[in-house]
């Protein structure tokens, strides 16, 4: 008796699911996608600055290098105790024991800026004290987490628009949305760029050079949503 009525709730419960998908693809609906994007200009610039006392050929320590970019970057108006981090230290003592050379160190830094001009006048300035090694690491958004959530309520209200416009002709209303497919956001590569003519700051100036004009190219975000609307 028990196992014919754990039947009959199985079967009972088969019928109610398949009553639900049933209504659910029965019923009148309009499934739309909509897609939005955004630029928003970086905030976060990382440069990645290499003291190598080979470049001097052993005429200036890395320590003498180390104090005459920290002047550089404090008549900047950069605050090297907070944005200027060491990522990498090194030396050659494996060159040292085989063949009895002097040892040369070398020290990398990562430096936090946030803003493109500032980048400019860094290069400039580190040039001109003899460091030659300044490449562009990446750039961020810091608020991009926002704009994500921003980008997602955007796609949905232009879905929500797009149906309203499809069903205006027929006579009809769009209803509560019963399904909606969130898709990932999708970030564009961004790399760095100049807007005037000749060499890009990070890759050599004259030490009597003003700064070149240069910015980064904007990150591009992008959604898109599906989302099923009722017809009324």
């Amino acid at each position: 008796m028990k196992k014919l009525a754990f039947r009959l709730i199985v079967v009972l419960s088969g019928i109610v699911g398949n009553a639900q998908t049933k209504n659910f693809i029965d019923q009148p609906y309009i499934d739309t996608t909509a897609k939005v994007d955004t630029l928003v200009a970086p905030d976060r610039i990382f440069i990645k600055i290499i003291l190598q006392e080979s470049d001097s050929k052993g005429i200036i320590a890395i320590e003498d290098l180390e104090i005459k970019m920290e002047k550089s970057l404090k008549k900047l108006g950069v605050d090297s105790a907070k944005d200027l981090k060491v990522s990498d230290m090194s030396s050659n003592f494996k060159k040292y024991f085989l063949k009895k050379k002097d040892i040369q160190k070398n020290k990398t830094y990562s430096l936090l800026l946030h803003e493109a001009n500032t980048a400019a006048h860094v290069f400039i300035e580190l040039e001109k004290i003899g460091i030659s090694n300044v490449y562009l690491e990446k750039t961020e958004y810091s608020k991009i987490e926002n704009v994500k959530l921003d980008l997602k309520t955007k796609a949905i209200l232009k879905a929500k628009n797009q149906a309203e416009y499809l069903c205006r002709p027929l006579g009809q209303k769009v209803g509560k949305a019963i399904y909606i497919m969130d898709r990932n956001i999708h970030i564009s590569n961004y790399r760095n760029q100049q807007r005037n003519e000749g060499g890009i700051v990070a890759y050599g100036v004259h030490e009597n050079s003003n700064p070149l004009a240069i910015d980064f190219q904007k990150i591009k975000l992008e959604t898109t949503v599906s989302v099923k609307f009722e017809m009324e």
